[in-house]
């Protein structure tokens, strides 16, 4: 699962371009993610200002990113020449970003990626084993203990498998070394991830200066994602809670801050709403034409969507807005209503089969009986 989730999860990049997926749990299936689950996430595209597409040299982006990130984070430049002198340049993960993409799999190819009974049956043994930690944050921040336990176990399999590459060759073989298809429609695309990564590699500094991490042993996935939620150094920096008081914001090992930051990100990042739903299914009208946002952002009232066809199939609170939500199952379309609570997971990995994924495994963490595939 590291590989193709983690680049997603909590690591929306804060260029313009979106978050590279990793696999691993809440990116891609398979990497660390800075999100982490399906081989080709669905990624809603963002304008962005135009970007110098002309070659640079290695040696002249490197001496640019060393003084930038000096003055940036008033880091002593010597300390960061010293540090990238002892970072690698690994094929492996030149490699891992230059596979093409896989087909866009259908949701009932998909689910058992990320839901299975060994799963399910983790969760419920890692919630138990952690519900007091767990029902404080539940408490606090109005995000149930079974999501941030789901998204632990999509990401990492609640821990098992956080990643094995050291983030500061993982960060700097991209930053400097991001892959060319060669393809001119491709080369904005590639630069503008490039530049995404090298501005990790500069808050891996701040990072690493700021929580006392020993920047040369940190681990993490091919991608750059780090600990048992995959946060990539800029969501780390940015949404990261000391969650136990210690005056650290430890995501590695203690899970206390791991839970109150994966909270954090999805009310801060997502806006989670305290009580609100997350889907439920719906039904399509004879004759309707399903339509399916890119964003999944949940901008419909229940009229308008009942103008479309769409009728919630279990009672849902007035005034609530959502967004439709289309599945290819194992029988046929899947009709969901997606509402804010949907929309925040999201925004952890950018997929609309990732955050339905999250939200189900929660559900039969919780008990509840699982929908068909």
């Amino acid at each position: 699962m590291l590989t193709l989730g983690l680049v997603a999860c909590a690591t929306q990049p804060h260029s313009p371009s979106p978050p590279p997926q990793a696999s691993g749990a809440p990116n891609k299936p398979g990497v660390a993610h800075s999100g982490p689950a399906e081989a080709a996430p669905e990624a809603a595209a963002a304008a962005a200002p135009p970007v110098d597409l002309t070659p640079v040299p290695f040696e002249v982006a490197r001496a640019n990113f060393v003084r930038d990130t000096a003055a940036r984070y008033r880091i002593p430049a010597a300390q960061i020449e010293a540090t990238l002198a002892q970072a690698q340049v690994r094929d492996p993960i030149i490699a891992a970003m230059s596979r093409p993409a896989e087909r866009v799999k259908p949701w009932n190819e998909y689910r058992p990626m990320f839901i299975s009974q060994a799963r399910i049956d983790g969760g419920r043994k890692f919630l138990a084993q952690h519900r007091d930690e767990l029902m404080r944050v539940q408490e606090r921040t109005g995000v149930p203990a079974e999501v941030i336990v789901a998204i632990i176990g999509v990401e990492t399999s609640y821990g098992a498998n956080t990643g094995s590459y050291r983030v500061l060759d993982a960060l700097y073989t991209l930053a400097f070394n991001y892959p060319r298809s060669g393809d001119p429609a491709k080369l904005e695309r590639e630069v503008r991830r490039e530049l995404y990564f090298r501005d990790e590699l500069a808050r891996l500094f701040a990072l690493a200066r700021d929580e006392k991490l020993d920047i040369l042993a940190i681990k993490g996935s091919y991608a750059g994602a780090m600990g048992m939620g995959q946060f990539m150094p800029s969501s780390y920096l940015d949404f990261a809670v000391d969650g136990n008081g210690d005056g650290r914001r430890d995501l590695f090992n203690s899970y206390d801050d791991v839970f109150s930051s994966i909270a954090n990100y999805f009310v801060r990042k997502g806006g989670w709403v305290r009580g609100g739903p997350v889907a439920v299914p719906a039904t399509l009208a004879a004759g309707r034409d399903p339509f399916d946002p890119t964003d999944w952002t949940p901008t419909w009232t229940l009229p308008q969507l009942a103008q479309r066809g769409y009728q919630p199939g279990v009672p849902v609170a007035a005034g609530l807005t959502a967004t439709p939500v289309t599945l290819e199952g194992s029988t046929g379309k899947q009709y969901w209503l997606g509402f804010q609570n949907y929309y925040a997971i999201t925004r952890y990995n950018l997929s609309k089969m990732y955050a339905m994924a999250v939200y189900q495994l929660s559900q039969a963490i919780a008990g509840q009986e699982l929908p068909p595939a």
